[in-house]
């Protein structure tokens, strides 16, 4: 039984429930109808059945001066604070049963800046003809106002107002499997936003007061309604929109292993056997015992960020002081083991320990990117890589991610060597935006660039419709020379490394230089692939295997890239 949202039972009945243990009466209220006072059971759910067509607005009223939206509402009108939508979406007239995890190959970008949801649906020739395999879609969910990155969302059932309708979200996804691409959500059960989160109000044991967090009391998910949220939350992207995949945010803020496990279980059940389902995790614990093929496919892998930045752009501030010393060692054992953290302790966060061994894991279990929404737009001025190193060896790097066997991530904009920012932007309003403004400037107190506050004090206002219009990509000049170069890499890894990847394992890797490495993997076919990167400026020996894969510069020479597969 479906317990969070409406329920349609008949052509033109609905059911509604709300969980409201902390009221003893609630009342739906529809737009031109009569108001209805709902039942209550001993667990603190209101139920009414009435009369209602898809298209009607509705709320519930819980006191006498507040009515609040569905908490699973499907639709808005109005925004977070205005009316829910009644939403029936029709059956997908496709026989799309996904891609399997080997071919994946995934472009991350944000709906808003592309145009909502019809935009994004006019970019998917584009990125298919390059040899992306998957977009993935930054959160989608309702939040306040009309510009954010998705990650203060309150209303994780509806798709946001600014982007489109859900038919328009569902047409985008039949428009994205027409093109045989994949289809993944970045969805956010850590925390809800701070504007348009009434739960509290009537439902406060959905949050453990005394368990702190970041944002406010951490989710409840040890509590079987709450767990069930999100549950019903996942299976209906999956389910009712025909997505393909779900990359859960931030789980180490959850804190819930049990809730985890069975989460993904419980997806794996619903979804069956006969769909490609894919299932990632973003987690600072690098923790390898959620990643399995019954559990997560795979965990986004800042380490090899990290590090692929310290060696491109030297920076060693915050958080890339853990990767600050011997990057080219840290570099081989990323490659050759998955996480460079794996129970050492962490020079920025005091001695900290942190991860667990994962050699064992394949390397598709690892999602490797040299940018994302993160890595970018948490810079205080959002620039990308292009901006920070040198062509030669941005391409070098970009070799790297795309032909070595972990599964590849781009990020919106790189393809085509987009110089414009991608900045951290919200549309906040009074106190909120000015907390939210300071707030920002603060967190780069600790990077040396912005240590000052008259430094600080040109970092862009988050709340400035001027900020989202200059994260618009804007191509760079050379762009039809990088999405060349992307095809060609592309090409070559559909060609040879991915039908090669199932029983793919590491066969070793070392550091030649400061910026140099070597490393190898034994391919399910019995070929060894081999990889030399130099990031450095000086020359490194080069092995002696045969002619190369793919060659960027001389084998070995300075900003150079070299792979061979014998």
């Amino acid at each position: 039984m479906t317990l969070w949202g409406p329920v349609r039972l008949e052509e033109d009945r609905w059911r509604f429930r709300l969980w409201a243990p902390d009221r003893d009466a609630v009342t739906l209220e529809r737009d031109g109808a009569p108001d209805l006072p709902m039942t209550c059971d001993a667990d603190g759910w209101h139920v009414v059945e009435t009369a209602a067509q898809a298209g009607d607005r509705y709320r519930f009223r819980i006191d006498a001066d507040l009515s609040v939206p569905d908490p699973a509402s499907r639709a808005q009108s109005g925004g977070v604070h205005g009316w829910s939508l009644l939403v029936d979406l029709p059956a997908s007239g496709g026989e799309w049963r996904g891609r399997p995890w080997a071919e994946t190959v995934i472009y991350e970008l944000h709906v808003g800046l592309c145009g909502g949801f019809s935009g994004v649906a006019a970019l998917l020739p584009d990125l298919a003809a390059i040899g992306v395999t998957a977009v993935e879609l930054m959160p989608i969910n309702a939040f306040s106002g009309t510009r954010n990155w998705g990650y203060d969302g309150v209303l994780p059932f509806a798709p946001a107002e600014a982007y489109g309708t859900p038919a328009d979200l569902r047409a985008l996804i039949d428009a994205a499997h027409a093109q045989g691409l994949m289809m993944f959500l970045d969805v956010v059960y850590n925390h809800f936003g701070p504007d348009g989160n009434y739960l509290g109000a009537y439902a406060s044991s959905f949050f453990h007061a005394e368990r702190h967090t970041p944002w406010g009391g951490a989710v409840a998910v040890d509590r079987s309604q709450v767990a069930a949220y999100f549950r019903e939350n996942a299976l209906m992207w999956l389910g009712d929109y025909g997505f393909d995949g779900l990359r859960f945010d931030a789980v180490h803020a959850i804190g819930d292993d049990d809730f985890l496990d069975g989460l993904a279980r419980d997806i794996r059940s619903a979804t069956g056997p006969d769909r490609h389902v894919h299932l990632m995790l973003e987690n600072e614990r690098n923790d390898p015992d959620r990643l399995s093929p019954d559990r997560y496919d795979a965990q986004w892998n800042d380490d090899f960020h990290n590090v692929m930045h310290v060696l491109l752009t030297g920076e060693r501030d915050a958080y890339y002081e853990d990767f600050a010393e011997r990057p080219a060692e840290k570099l081989a054992r990323c490659l050759a083991e998955g996480f460079i953290y794996q129970g050492d302790p962490s020079p920025h966060q005091g001695g900290k320990v942190r991860g667990s061994a994962s050699g064992h894991l394949p390397p598709t279990a690892f999602i490797a990117f040299l940018q994302n929404h993160d890595q970018v737009g948490n810079r205080a001025l959002g620039e990308r890589l292009v901006r920070l190193t040198t062509p030669a060896r941005l391409k070098a790097a970009t070799a790297l991610l795309l032909l070595m066997p972990q599964i590849p991530m781009l990020f919106m904009g790189e393809e085509s060597g987009a110089q414009s920012p991608f900045l951290f932007f919200t549309d906040f309003h009074d106190e909120l935006a000015d907390a939210v403004r300071e707030g920002r400037r603060r967190e780069f107190a600790a990077f040396a660039a912005f240590s000052s506050e008259e430094a600080r004090a040109h970092i862009p206002d988050p709340n400035a419709v001027a900020t989202f219009d200059a994260s618009r990509v804007a191509a760079g000049e050379d762009a039809a020379a990088w999405r060349d170069f992307y095809r060609e890499l592309l090409a070559l890894r559909r060609q040879q490394i991915i039908p090669r990847l199932a029983g793919c394992r590491p066969a070793g890797a070392r550091s030649l230089s400061e910026a140099a490495v070597l490393a190898s993997w034994r391919m399910g076919s019995g070929e060894t692939l081999t990889i030399l990167l130099n990031l450095g400026e000086t020359e490194v020996a080069a092995p002696d295997i045969g002619e190369p894969l793919f060659l960027l510069g001389d084998a070995g020479g300075p900003a150079s890239f070299a792979a061979w597969l014998a």
